[in-house]
């Protein structure tokens, strides 16, 4: 098992915590935190582009003018892509961008993240996180603390006081256990969590 600090809100050293190898000590998969990745990007997407073809477009039912004998070149439609008011060649039209990945996958995937940071030690364990009031001020005193500037703060619970603090410093993220996913904790680099979010992650998902 792993052993990482674990810190006050002001940054100092109050003791250190096991955190259990089936989940921050797993074997990276590189290829399916790619796909994790991949996945929630592409799920994002609302596929909802639509253009028209020729064949869509009103109108240029008569050819504009005869074959031969005019000195123009032959047009059969004015509706044809090379016309103002023209139909768009390979028009985009509504599409399901999502891509498919089973629920082990995207458990591994997240558990390699995870055992990513901590490997990397951006894994930072909080003994408590909480704030008397809605303050920016007091959540970026706790990210200096740490010399942070790009993090994502998972908590064990919602924490109205916690998120809104948090909310308008830039390059900071808060999630619950059951929001977290491999994309932000790729994104935003740094993980800091408090102690009760490893214990109810390390039994949700380990």
């Amino acid at each position: 098992m792993a052993n990482v600090a674990v810190y006050n809100m002001e940054g100092k050293e109050v003791g250190t915590m096991e955190l259990k190898d089936e989940l921050f000590g797993v074997e990276i998969n590189e290829h399916l935190v790619h796909l994790a990745v991949k996945k929630y990007l592409a799920d994002q997407r609302q596929g909802t582009q639509k253009a028209k073809t020729r064949g869509e477009v009103s109108g240029g039912g008569r050819k504009p003018w005869r074959q031969k004998g005019t000195g123009h070149a032959r047009q059969g439609s004015t509706r044809s892509p090379q016309w103002t008011h023209g139909g768009v060649v390979f028009a985009p039209v509504p599409r399901d961008y999502t891509i498919k990945m089973n629920k082990k996958e995207k458990r591994l995937a997240l558990k390699s993240a995870l055992t990513s940071r901590v490997q990397a030690e951006k894994f930072i364990v909080i003994d408590e996180l909480k704030l008397d009031e809605i303050k920016t001020k007091k959540m970026k005193a706790v990210l200096d603390a740490f010399n942070l500037n790009k993090a994502i703060i998972i908590l064990d619970s919602v924490d109205k006081n916690v998120i809104l603090s948090a909310r308008n410093i830039p390059n900071v993220w808060t999630a619950q256990i059951n929001t977290i996913n491999t994309y932000d904790i790729m994104k935003y680099n740094t993980v800091i969590t408090t102690k009760a979010a490893v214990a109810k992650l390390e039994e949700v998902y380990a």
